[in-house]
């Protein structure tokens, strides 16, 4: 039995290894940043895969699986799919980004914002927990820092595997597991951006 405790364990770690979130820098620079106050953002969907599926056919399935087992619970479903981003997953990641920017006195907002953040989720895994098993959800983003003024883009990030699961292993509707990822990924570029460029605490 101890023997098997050891296996499971061992492979959680080598699961949590290979899987790491990372985020790169593909282009340009971050520079802009030090002068800036507040970070204007926009949230987009294009294209973007969910698991081995694009988006529609996962929808679809997911739709037909749910109106099968009870009539207008798929229709429920797709409703809350497409609503818990501007509901749960946007401002999650604008939450934890503010906590951790506001630390250096930048803050997301669009009143005197001069650079636009414009973020496309490319993949997303929703995930799954049954109880004794569970695969955590994760989502790979792509980003691009334009001036807003006259559109020149700056730089581009790329987010992979930002994933996070719920402590106690109760995060069991995807939208919540989804929303945590966001969160992730938010607090994630927020300390990418304050390690890049040096950027200082405010003093109390």
């Amino acid at each position: 039995m101890k023997k098997r405790i050891t296996t499971v364990v061992l492979l959680s770690c080598f699961t949590i290894l290979s899987y790491a979130q990372s985020i790169v820098m593909t282009s340009g620079s971050i520079d802009f940043i030090k002068a800036q106050k507040t970070i204007d953002f926009s949230f987009s969907y294009e294209e973007m895969l969910v698991g081995k599926l694009t988006e529609k056919e996962y929808v679809d399935k997911k739709v037909s699986e749910y109106n099968k087992k009870e009539e207008g619970k798929g229709d429920q479903w797709k409703e809350a799919w497409h609503s818990d981003r501007k509901e749960r997953f946007e401002p999650k990641f604008l939450e934890l980004f503010d906590k951790y920017m506001s630390e250096v006195g930048i803050t997301a907002g669009t009143e005197g914002a001069q650079y636009r953040i414009e973020i496309n989720t490319d993949f997303t895994e929703p995930g799954w927990n049954v109880g004794v098993m569970r695969q955590n959800a994760s989502i790979d983003l792509s980003c691009k820092v334009k001036h807003i003024e006259t559109g020149e883009q700056v730089a581009s990030i790329r987010i992979r595997n930002a994933s996070a699961n719920n402590f106690w292993g109760t995060d069991f509707t995807s939208g919540y597991r989804v929303q945590e990822t966001y969160a992730k990924a938010g607090r994630e570029l927020a300390k990418f951006f304050i390690k890049k460029a040096k950027l200082r605490k405010i003093k109390d």
